[in-house]
């Protein structure tokens, strides 16, 4: 029955990487593929386990109650990224992002690669590597409007939004569960990880600044990205931005999961929307009242509107369908396995990166968490949030950040293997080589 589960997850993960040879949307294999999995599961009475941390063993335990946790730990990330979806396009609603594009002042393609990269570090920490993603990625579209050049773009934002989220305790889903089980605090955590993810970042970005596609100018007209359309703009942005920055104070203060914090921020950001948004339209419907439709239409309703559904879904379908081989032990059993194969931690380490671009890094992670038992903020729990945060820029369903940008420019997932993958590859080993030789020679030196 094994053979069987492994051959289905094959399967679905082999129609997703082929979404567009297939002219099927990926979501369509990943839902399908988890369906099937739990399917097999329930018809042929499978065993079902959770992975016990403390004991270091797996328990036995029922498939309603496996599926219901499971579910449970999904959701807590969809409706958090479907609150921080909602604000990114509520400021986007009042042109918010103007206010970050009124910045780029330059047309070199090899300024704006460094802007972008340096933006993508930065914002990727600050609120999350999806999120930031998503920011950047609808400003590059009304920046850069030649698409081969706006790929290359893409890519490299994705490399540098990991990077940036590796390093900090919000940055990424990984970070923030090793951050929550007290696996890492946040200060020793940015100690440790920063310079690396610095490198990781770097590196790539030094390498592809010589290649054709960013060389001359961009065609674009500066001046006028400099207008925003509403004057609520800026304002929209540094409270949505603020809003998003909130959400890990307001679990640190409460211990509550991040998502009821982030729809607290959202309630807060949709408030003004609506206050901003009937001032906005009560002066334009003076002389003409009816013809203007977005008079009495919410833009909150508007924003949820324009959200990338399918990927949520796509989501859910990967996280359950993971979930189910996590259930069944295996990942553990294999994570035990290559502990005793390769007694050398920091090549297994590496190896959960490299496994991460084609796994999901989160059970990789929780497996981890079973798999070893050592004590807070050692420093093989700061290589492990390295590793997984930036391991999964390498193919571009990886990691949250790759699969956005992929579903927001149409990203053919062999185009990003052919031309990304192997920057993505040197950034990872050389933010490893240089994360080595401070645990080893400056930390513990």
């Amino acid at each position: 029955m094994e053979t069987i589960i492994i051959i289905v997850f094959l399967a679905g993960y082999l129609a997703i990487t082929l979404e567009h040879n297939l002219k099927i949307d990926k979501l369509i294999p990943a839902l399908a593929m988890m369906a099937i999995l739990w399917a097999i599961i329930a018809l042929t009475h499978m065993p079902v386990f959770e992975v016990n941390a403390e004991l270091r063993e797996l328990e036995p335990t029922h498939i309603d109650e496996i599926l219901l946790h499971h579910l449970g730990k999904t959701a807590e990330i969809l409706v958090f990224l479907l609150g921080a979806m909602t604000i990114v396009e509520i400021i986007d609603y009042f042109d918010g992002f103007a206010t970050i594009k009124g910045y780029i002042r330059t047309r070199s393609k090899r300024k704006l690669l460094w802007l972008f990269s340096i933006l993508a570090f930065v914002l990727s920490a600050i609120i999350d590597n999806l999120t930031a993603t998503i920011v950047l990625i609808t400003i590059l579209q009304k920046v850069i409007k030649d698409r081969d050049t706006r790929l290359w773009f893409a890519g490299m934002i994705i490399i540098t939004a990991n990077a940036g989220g590796a390093w900090s305790p919000i940055g990424d889903v990984t970070t923030t569960m090793l951050w929550i089980a007290d696996k890492v605090s946040a200060l020793q955590l940015v100690k440790h990880v920063l310079l690396p993810s610095i490198v990781c970042m770097v590196v790539p970005v030094i390498v592809a600044s010589r290649f054709k596609a960013f060389q001359g100018n961009i065609d674009s007209e500066l001046g006028s990205l400099e207008e925003p359309k509403s004057k609520f703009g800026s304002t929209m942005l540094y409270l949505g931005l603020g809003a998003i920055v909130f959400v890990p104070f307001f679990k640190t203060i409460t211990h509550l999961p991040p998502y009821v914090g982030m729809m607290l921020s959202l309630a807060v950001v949709a408030t003004f929307a609506e206050i901003y948004s009937n001032s906005k339209f009560s002066i334009s419907n003076v002389e003409g009242e009816g013809d203007d439709t977005a008079g009495h239409h919410s833009p909150v309703h508007h924003s949820l509107s324009k959200i990338e559904l399918p990927s949520i879904l796509f989501f859910l379908g990967i996280l359950l369908a993971v979930a189910a081989l996590e259930s069944l032990g295996m990942l553990f059993h294999y994570a035990e396995s290559l502990n005793s194969a390769i007694p050398n931690t920091d090549i297994v380490v590496m190896l959960f990166g490299v496994g991460s671009a084609v796994i999901d890094n989160v059970p990789l992670v929780a497996a981890s968490m079973g798999m070893f038992s050592e004590g807070m903020d050692n420093p093989l729990w700061h290589f492990i949030a390295y590793s997984a945060g930036t391991g999964g820029s390498m193919l571009i369903i990886g990691s949250a950040a790759g699969v956005v940008a992929m579903g927001m420019e149409k990203i053919d997932f062999f185009w990003y293997f052919k031309k990304i993958a192997w920057l993505a590859l040197i950034g990872f080993l050389s933010g490893a080589v240089v994360f080595i030789l401070l645990r080893d020679f400056v930390f513990h030196g």
